[in-house]
């Protein structure tokens, strides 16, 4: 009778974030693009990628995926929302370098290739490959201090951090 009493009504959740692809993690602030760096679509961080492919960082469903192939949205049950966008200026390519490996609609896992892009073919035609990882919505979670990442160098599938209920 007394046990629900004196536990949580509102249990703390969390969603773990794994990093969508190897190389070192920056600050939005330091993305070479207005856009990004002033975090007018949201906040989150930005990878300096090593290698071309591009994973699912929590389990969801893609929203959004340019024609293009350079960025994509995702959307978890719990309504947050992800952009991944790599490099700058690469909607000027017109899909050239880029591979879709799913579609919009798809369900997918966390680990899950999304994207993979030829980096040999695309990082002479672009100001930079520096992707940002964009959450265009975050409620109900909290996106905590990400300041003791920066700098670090992280696989892909490696995880990041939790977002907090």
């Amino acid at each position: 009778m007394f046990k629900n009493l004196f536990s949580k009504s509102n249990e703390e959740k969390m969603v773990t974030i794994n990093s969508p692809l190897k190389g070192q993690i920056m600050k939005m602030e330091d993305v070479p693009d207005q856009v990004f760096s002033q975090k007018l679509m949201g906040d989150g961080f930005a990878i300096n990628p090593s290698v071309g492919e591009i994973y699912a960082p929590i389990d969801a469903e893609v929203v959004s995926l340019f024609p293009t192939g350079h960025a994509i949205g995702l959307k978890t049950a719990d309504e947050v929302e992800i952009l991944i966008h790599f490099g700058i200026d690469t909607v000027n390519l017109k899909g050239e370098g880029f591979t879709a490996k799913v579609a919009v609609g798809d369900k997918v896992l966390s680990g899950d290739i999304l994207l993979e892009i030829d980096i040999e073919s695309v990082k002479d035609k672009v100001p930079s490959l520096i992707t940002p990882v964009i959450f265009t919505k975050v409620d109900p979670y909290t996106l905590p201090d990400l300041t003791e990442l920066y700098g670090k160098d992280v696989l892909e599938k490696e995880e990041l951090f939790n977002l907090v209920k």
